[in-house]
């Protein structure tokens, strides 16, 4: 019987996930993350634990080093950025995550940022609750261009919500030719991208490329009636960088589920800015999506645990590969 740590702060003792690992003859510890958590803190949930479905803990080398029965990892969505992969494999421990599990939740997500901010919504709802009434007037979606960065699950589920709105889809990608089977969305280099379109949406993994790929001089090349839409990661975004090109008026604005540093500090320069609209990383919080991820999350552990996991991100680092 092998112990399983769930940290994913929607996953609850006796829910169907819990379920399937007890039919599986596992045994769940259940330590929600719902803020930050410094490495004792899990080093200590990690302590005798052979699997853990997790959510963003930083799950660094040296936290991983100091739980030796760990043998399997996965995330309960798509990033798994903040889990150092490398470090795992050579510790024996496998990572997965959950490929397409919330695409059509992200995508929804997307187009409602989208219409959120060609409409104004926040502004006019925030203006009424302080007991005005903004008639400023917005835009309409259709004629406009979408630019996707990324070319994954969620992306490819946006682009016929985009164009069914009557969007122009442009998309740049590190995907191979082969692999880009959407014939109405129109593969561009990132430059043309940022020049062209009217809302850019951000679609890509965090990696040491993407890293900071939204900074100065992206904004310096995009449209001053821009809006930029992140379901992504937050880190993909220069923050400082697009604070001042929203203050200066270089874009028009963005909308953003997602931070470098959540919950968003005090101290960001996001906070109380004009045109700069933060959610609480929800794009792939929907109920279906979240049912979904705790299954089939639950699924890659018991598969993971029997040598054979479906969707393993660091299968190159284990020994002996």
């Amino acid at each position: 019987m092998s112990r399983i740590l769930i940290t994913t702060d929607y996953l609850r003792p006796g829910d169907e996930t819990d379920r399937y690992l007890s039919r599986h003859g596992h045994t769940t510890v259940h330590a929600p993350m719902t803020g930050r958590r410094d490495p004792d803190s899990l080093v200590a949930a990690l302590a005798g634990i052979d699997a853990a479905l997790v959510a963003h803990e930083p799950l660094t080398a040296e936290v991983l080093s100091r739980a030796p029965r760990l043998r399997a990892l996965v995330r309960t969505g798509v990033g798994y950025d903040s889990i150092d992969i490398a470090a795992a494999g050579k510790l024996g421990i496998t990572v997965s995550n959950l490929p397409g599990v919330n695409a059509n939740a992200v995508a929804e997500y997307t187009i409602g940022l989208l219409l959120a901010a060609a409409r104004r919504l926040v502004h006019s709802a925030t203006g009424v609750k302080a007991g005005s009434w903004p008639r400023e007037d917005g835009h309409e979606l259709r004629r406009s261009t979408l630019g996707l960065i990324g070319y994954g699950a969620a992306a490819r589920a946006v682009a016929p919500l985009a164009q069914a709105f009557g969007m122009k889809v442009l998309c740049t990608t590190g995907v191979p030719e082969a692999e880009r089977t959407d014939p109405a969305v129109h593969f561009v280099a990132l430059p043309e991208l940022l020049a062209t379109a009217d809302y850019v949406s951000v679609h890509t993994a965090l990696t040491d490329r993407t890293r900071g790929l939204l900074d100065a001089s992206a904004f310096l090349r995009m449209k001053t009636t821009a809006i930029l839409i992140n379901t992504a990661r937050g880190a993909i975004v220069d923050e400082p960088a697009l604070a001042e090109a929203v203050r200066t008026g270089r874009i028009a604005g963005a909308a953003l589920d997602v931070v470098s540093d959540e919950p968003l500090p005090a101290d960001s320069p996001l906070r109380d800015m004009d045109g700069i609209v933060v959610y609480s990383h929800l794009a792939g919080q929907t109920a279906e999506a979240r049912k979904a991820s705790g299954i089939e999350g639950a699924a890659e552990v018991v598969a993971a645990l029997d040598g054979r996991p479906r969707f393993p991100v660091n299968a190159h680092f284990l020994p002996g590969r």
